[in-house]
Order: C-alpha cells, then structure tokens, then sequence
C-alpha cells in the first residue's frame, strides 16, 4: 500500500471504531489506541512507514500544548483558590508517593518507577470537560472545583516536562546547553516574551483579527516558532508550544484563536495515540497486565479517596467531594506523552509505555461510567462516605444570613435568565423567596440583583433535606434537565413536603412525564413566553384576541 492508502485506511478505520466508541459512551482516545494495535505488526500490519506517522504524532502533540497553554484559565484557580490548590497538589502528592512504592514492589527501577509514578497523577482535562457539559454539570460547584485542580495538573505536567528536559542520566549523552547555561537563557527569554506580551503581540493581533484566516497564521507561525526555539535550546517542542500559547492567553482573542485550533488538535491526536498503538510491544504487554490492573485499582480508588479526604477536610459535602474526587480516577493522554518524551530522551525503555497505556485504557473506560453514573453510584455508596463530611456546618450550605432570620414561601431552584426574573417577579408579588442553585456565578449575579440564595444541587437528595421546608408553600424548578427534575420531585415527597412542587417543562415530552409523576403543575417556558409575545403583538395591531 502507498502512504496515502495507509493513512485512507487507518481513517476509516479510526471512524469505525469511533463511531462503536461513541455507541458505548467511551472516550475516542480508547477508540485510536485499539486501531492502532489493530493496524500494527501484531495484527493487520496496515503501516509500514512510521515516520509519517510519527510526524504527524509530534505535531498533534504540540499543538495540544500550545491549547492548553492558550486556554490556560489562571483566573478559575484565583477564583477558587485553596480548594483548588489543596486539592490539586494534594492529589499530586499522594499519588507520586504511593505510586512510586507500588511501583518499586512491582520491580521497577527507581527511574522507571518514578516516570510511571507520576504519569499517574495527571487526568484529563479534554475528557473530564466533555463528560461534564455532556451532563450539564460543568458550571456545578464540584465541576468548578474539578476544573480549578485540573488546571493545577496541567501546569505541573509541564513542569515535569521541563524537569525531564533538563535530567540527563550519569551515563546519557549531554544534549543541547548546560543545565546553568540554559537556565540562564531562559531566564533572558522569559523577560523578551514578558515585554512582546506586554508591548507586541496585543497590536500584531489586533492588527490581524480583521482577517480570521491571517489570524489563525500568525498564531500557529508563533506556535511553532517558540516550539523550535525550544528544541534548539535542548527542551522539547511541547515546552516552547506551550509557553507561546500562555503567552497568548492574555489576550482578547485566544477564545478565537483556541476555538480554530481545537478541531485541528483532536484531528492531529488521532495520529499520536494511531502511533502509539502500532508501536506497542506485546512481548512487554503480556506480562504486564497484573501490574496494570493493580495500578489502575490504585487511580481508580486511591486518586479520588485523597481528592474526598481533602474537601471534606475544608468543609464540603460528601456528594460534592465525591463527584470532583471521580474527576481524578484515570490517566490522562498527557501521562502517555510524558513517559512518551522520557523514551526519546533515553531515561526509560519500552516497557514503561507499554505499562502507562494499559493503565491508561483500563481507567479511562472505567472512570468514564463512573461520571456518566455518578449519581447511582454516590447513592449506593453514601452510606460510607460520612468519614469525608464534617459535623459542622458546610461551606456551600452557607446561605444569606436573611434565610436565617426569615422562613421561604417559595424555593426556586434554577437561577438563570428565566429562574431569576420568576423568583424577582414572585418577591414583588409580595412572596419570600429563596433562589437555590449550583453555579456559584449565577449564584453571586442572584444576590447582586437583591435574591436570597443559597448553594445546592438538585442531585444531591440529602441537601433538599437541610431547605426550610416547614413554611414553604411552593417549590419551583426551572431546570431544563427532565432526569434532574424526577429526582428532585423524589426528593421533595420523600421529606414529606406538602407544598406544590412545580417543574417546568422545556422539551417536547416533559409535559406529559412531569404530570405522570405527580407535578402539581407545569411550567412551559417557551410556550408561555410565545403566547405572551403573541398577546402583545395582536394588541399593537388592534387584532381582536380569540
């Protein structure tokens, strides 16, 4: 086969497997990973030329970096500061330390052991953020708190990319500058990017945004500029990707840039994880798999164990700790990549990437029904989650100290557009109000507008119990989600609240389910909104209403 029909073939394939992937709601790194196994030696032997392969591998690599420096959220950790950082260099802790024993146990070098032991610590941001929009959970305090310590991992997975640079064995070759002469260089270039950030790339780009093709040139011509920099340094392109896309972070328009640039990334990954799993050696696999399952127990539990011991620590609740702690139990594709990087620099052999991959594919389809599932599974296992909660009170329960003083007639849970006028609208009818939701911005822009709010998801069956329910005449939901809305009508009977439980319907079919399941009544947003703009525009024209 030519080069063309290789690559024509491994795409096919590729789009075959994604598509059962995405059947069984599986990441499509899991999906690549086994075409490549399928297409290799071992099996089919599709490829033969690996060296267009592993360029386009390298490639996809840099620009996944330069991204990530680009959407590299420095406000979000500010925003949440101690849990995030807790939380994040926590978990990185544990894991390096308890990784590195279990690794040695195993029989692994120190070197190899500790390159494995902190490939552990790294999850996925790519993967995490798709599972918790598909779920609508992203903006929710553990999705917020998820996103603060992902963001800690991804600024530590490039800082041990740089350390691993600037390692060189005692019997290794010496590459590129000294460790003090290199670090003197970049102490320099650090200063000439602060002042092109500051003076240089905000005009260039300004000047360039007109044209959005010449704007996407620029910023890949930065990209791979700073990326051959920093290989002519003796770092790794990944290194000088990442530093040119944080440089561009600051600017106005790195949601367009970022925005262009994601299709081109996940498209170039295909070819990195396609490589990597056509250049898996199955005679270090088959004796592996025990280590690998034992590893991958440790991520599986211990990972998400430390993030729940952290957080109850500084006064969340369980089901908070325990759907951000499930954020943490897989490897990341970044942990392929870095013992990737340690094989290329010479520090590691085979056997550790064979190693991290199978980890990496057991956990990734293992933790991804656990966050698809996560609700059941907290249920079953709620229980036992009390050593992770303090007795006293939690800090997202904190309400106006007004809650306090005065019961609710109504609870309104959803304090977006519409659930925010509706609980304004129910206050100027002369009703007590409190708004409940689980987006801490929409949160502080409720108690901006003068609401009585207080943190809480409608997930959570435990929280509904601790609402002042006693007084309260109605409860409210305006959230768009029908499974969310089942389990707080559930939650609501349960308690023995007697008051009316109104749901609102924003799907065709919500209507007759809500009314099945025994809602006093049912809201219909779009429709009522339609049917008040309808009334409006017939009394401007003078048409009779009918």
């Amino acid at each position: 086969m030519s080069l063309f029909q290789e690559i024509a073939a491994l795409l096919a394939l590729s789009a075959l497997f994604g598509v059962i992937a995405v059947h069984l709601r599986q990441p499509l790194i899991i999906a690549y990973i086994l075409v490549g196994i399928l297409a290799g030696p071992a099996v089919m032997n599709l490829s033969g030329d690996h060296t267009s392969l592993g360029l386009l591998a390298e490639i996809g690599i840099t620009v996944l970096l330069f991204v990530v420096g680009l959407k590299l959220d420095m406000r979000l950790v500010r925003t949440l500061g101690p849990v995030a950082l807790a939380t994040g260099l926590g978990q990185l802790t544990f894991t390096i330390l308890f990784g590195l024993l279990l690794c040695r146990m195993l029989g692994l070098d120190w070197l190899t052991a500790t390159y494995v032991a902190v490939a552990l610590t790294f999850s996925s941001t790519i993967i995490i953020v798709k599972l918790l929009s598909d779920k609508g959970e992203i903006d929710s305090l553990h999705g917020r708190i998820a996103m603060g310590f992902l963001i800690v991992q991804d600024i530590a997975v490039v800082l041990a990319m740089l350390a691993i640079n600037l390692y060189q064995p005692a019997n290794g070759e010496h590459q590129g500058l000294s460790p003090l002469a290199l670090i003197t260089v970049l102490l320099c270039s650090l200063v000439l990017l602060y002042l092109l950030i500051r003076h240089v790339l905000p005009r260039l780009l300004g000047a360039m945004a007109r044209s959005p093709e010449l704007l996407m040139l620029v910023a890949i011509a930065w990209g791979t500029l700073l990326a051959g920099g920093a290989e002519a340094l003796g770092l790794s392109k990944e290194i000088g990707a990442f530093i040119a896309g944080f440089c561009l972070a600051s600017t106005p328009l790195r949601e367009a840039i970022a925005s262009r640039l994601t299709s081109l990334r996940d498209f170039l990954l295909l070819f990195f994880f396609l490589h990597l799993g056509i250049q898996l050696d199955f005679t270090y696999l088959q004796g592996q798999l025990g280590s690998a399952l034992l590893l991958s127990v440790f991520v599986l539990i211990g990972n998400p164990l430390i993030v729940m011991a952290i957080m109850g620590a500084m006064g969340y609740r369980k089901r908070t700790g325990f759907m951000a702690g499930l954020t943490v139990a897989q490897i990341s594709e970044f942990s392929i990549i870095f013992v990737a990087m340690g094989i290329g620099l010479g520090h590691v052999g085979g056997e550790a990437l064979g190693l991290t991959t199978l980890v990496g594919v057991i956990t990734i389809t293992l933790s991804t029904y656990m966050i698809l599932y996560s609700q059941p599974l907290f249920e079953r296992l709620s229980p036992w989650l009390g050593l992770f909660e303090r007795r006293v009170a939690h800090r997202e329960n904190a309400a106006d100290s007004s809650a306090e003083e005065e019961q609710p007639e109504v609870i309104v849970y959803g304090l977006g557009r519409y659930g925010r006028q509706l609980a304004h609208r129910l206050e100027d009818a002369g009703l007590r109000v409190l708004g409940v939701d689980f987006n801490p911005e929409a949160l502080a822009s409720a108690r901006r507008s003068g609401l009585t709010v207080c943190y809480g998801d409608a997930e959570d069956h435990d929280f509904i119990t601790h609402l002042p329910l006693q007084q309260a005449r109605a409860l409210v939901s305006t959230i768009p989600q029908r499974e969310v809305n089942a389990i707080l009508l559930r939650a609501a009977r349960s308690t023995g609240f007697r008051g009316q439980v109104t749901l609102s319907a924003f799907r065709e079919g919500d209507l007759e389910a809500f009314t099945r399941a025994g809602a006093a009544s049912v809201l219909q947003p779009y429709i009522d909104a339609a049917d008040s703009a309808a009334r409006r525009l017939l009394e401007e024209v003078g048409q009779p209403l009918t």
